[in-house]
């Protein structure tokens, strides 16, 4: 998605000319390419697939919502086993239409994670809950923390469920470093994504994550988290900017691996 401008092969063009080794994928460009083709386009150029985004939005009440919910997971879990990765995005969902039951909504999350993480544990995929920042939570995701979200997966096995640790959602969480062990510990960081804070936000905060070293976040001192946490993963780095869509899709991919190296290797 910090590229989206460039056409899955462009991408891995890109890719293989930077020495970027993989790349997080996003469903409906995967579809739209079909997800075989996309599976034999990244590993016949020796690049893996890190993460697939995204499943989730489990909140639903309505009965034919919640099987359309689940149903949609299970196809996610599919082309996440076809793409030859073992991590599944899950942004759980808000809350439904005129309800006002954070409890209740985190409650159909375990119990559709109930249903879904023996589905994918059986295919080789796990789930990975991402928090998301606090102004998400009525609309788009319920669980704003990554106390929250362990809370979640650890009523599952490990290698099932675990959680997602993006920058732009939690650096502002100072339970979050302690969170971070905890995750490491029970071995549930399946994957560590990045992107910086830059204020003033955009009009649409959704499309506002920063360009590394653009903002607040001390991507070093959250890589050290990680790491102390056990965490020898993929990090990856996903952006969504229109500026940086709006400009050319190969240029800005040349900027965030040097900015990714400044800002986070070095």
């Amino acid at each position: 998605m910090t590229v989206k401008q460039l056409s899955l092969p462009e991408l891995v063009e890109a890719c293989l000319e930077l020495g970027v080794p993989g790349v997080g994928l996003w469903r409906d460009p995967v579809r739209s390419y079909g997800v075989e083709a996309t599976a034999k386009l990244v590993r016949d150029a020796g690049l893996s697939v890190t993460t697939l985004c995204r499943g989730g939005f489990l909140t639903a009440i309505d009965r034919d919502e919640r099987a359309r919910a689940l149903a949609d997971n299970r196809a996610a879990v599919e082309e996440a086993a076809t793409l030859g990765t073992d991590t599944l995005v899950l942004v759980s969902g808000g809350l439904p239409v005129g309800n006002k039951d954070l409890y209740g909504a985190r409650e159909r999350i375990a119990d559709a994670l109930g249903e879904l993480g023996p589905y994918a544990a059986g295919q080789g995929v796990r789930l990975a809950i991402e928090p998301l920042h606090p102004m998400y939570a009525s609309d788009r995701c319920v669980v704003s923390t990554l106390a929250q979200a362990l809370d979640l997966a650890e009523r599952f096995p490990a290698d099932q469920v675990g959680v997602t640790v993006d920058t732009y959602h939690i650096w502002w969480d100072d339970n979050a470093p302690a969170q971070i062990a905890r995750a490491g510990a029970g071995g549930r960081i399946h994957t560590f994504q990045l992107a910086d804070w830059t204020t003033p936000l955009p009009a649409g905060v959704l499309n506002g994550r920063g360009q590394i070293g653009d903002g607040s976040i001390d991507m070093r001192q959250w890589r050290s988290y990680v790491e102390a946490a056990g965490y020898a993963g993929p990090i990856e780095v996903e952006l969504f900017n229109e500026t940086l869509w709006a400009r050319d899709g190969r240029e800005v991919l040349a900027e965030t691996a040097a900015r990714f190296v400044q800002h986070v290797i070095r």
